[in-house]
């Protein structure tokens, strides 16, 4: 007897521009809105970076041609959107914190470093948004409400040319926003392309750790050669590192981490590249690839 077995495919998701519509209806005429990304959190090399998108009302409701999350993309479908995105937002920009900054301060003030600069570069040119719509369930881009004594404060980021330190506008969150609000999409385009060509920049510098295809993630290739060369100047040396004889990824990094921002950090450490997750996997696939996330959301 000869069974006939089809495979169902998880649909891609596809973004739109219900929430910012929303959102910039709440702000009122001439407010814009700005979409935040931030990528290269649970990377053992290079920066963490975040990107900004800005819409505002006048904005063409019609977003750019196979605009989605970034991790659901293939690496030249990616860049041939930067473009288009740019084209379609009011603004962009990205903003990067150094392996040593997060050295120095943590990933989670890194991030928020990263992302003011991301602002203050958006300043710069005259843009400041009413609200930022940030992907994921944790406000990392506003200051803490209370200080933390282990958790120190990023530097005072100043927009470029004057003494004026960056402002932070008002922040809103909202879970897997990279994959279903455009202008979130889009900044995490931007921010993912500029991470990715910084990482392929630095590939001639440091060969022997492959980071012109595992772009600093902990890929079996990086990992084997963390544990033969030692770390570099680019690693995040205050990380549990390989050579040193611990998980490839820090205390700090896991238990704030949310699983939504570590969705790429797992994906690309277990071997999946971003072009693997840009296929549309089957069910069980998608399951296998997401069980890290649903033991670290039940931990």
């Amino acid at each position: 007897m000869t069974t006939t077995a089809t495979t169902r495919r998880r649909k891609r998701p596809k973004p739109s521009r219900k929430v910012e519509t929303a959102l910039l209806a709440e702000l009122g005429d001439g407010a814009c809105l700005a979409g935040m990304d931030e990528v290269g959190r649970g990377a053992l090399a290079g920066p963490v970076s975040v990107g900004v998108a800005v819409v505002d009302a006048g904005t063409s409701r019609r977003m750019p041609r196979g605009l989605a999350d970034s991790k659901l993309l293939a690496p030249q479908a990616r860049e041939d959107l930067v473009g288009p995105v740019r084209s379609w937002c009011v603004a962009g920009a990205v903003g990067h914190a150094e392996p040593a900054e997060i050295d120095d301060i943590g990933i989670m003030a890194a991030l928020r470093l990263a992302g003011q600069r991301a602002l203050a570069e958006l300043a710069s040119q005259g843009i400041e948004p009413g609200l930022v719509l940030l992907d994921g369930n944790h406000d990392w881009l506003a200051a803490p409400m209370q200080g933390d004594l282990f958790s120190p404060e990023p530097p005072v980021v100043r927009v470029p040319g004057t003494t004026e330190q960056v402002r932070i506008p008002s922040v809103r969150t909202q879970i897997k926003a990279d994959a279903t609000c455009a202008v979130v999409a889009a900044a995490s385009v931007l921010a993912k392309v500029a991470r990715d060509s910084l990482m392929v920049e630095l590939d001639p510098e440091h060969p022997q750790f492959g980071w012109c295809g595992n772009k600093g993630y902990a890929s079996p290739d990086h990992m084997a050669a963390l544990r033969e060369h030692g770390p570099c100047l680019l690693h995040r040396r205050s990380w549990r590192l390989p050579e040193q004889g611990g998980d490839p990824y820090a205390v700090e990094a896991l238990d704030e981490a949310d699983g939504d921002a570590t969705y790429e950090a797992y994906g690309e450490a277990y071997g999946e590249t971003d072009d693997a997750i840009g296929d549309e996997l089957p069910d069980e696939q998608a399951e296998q690839r997401d069980e890290p996330l649903a033991l670290l959301d039940r931990a």
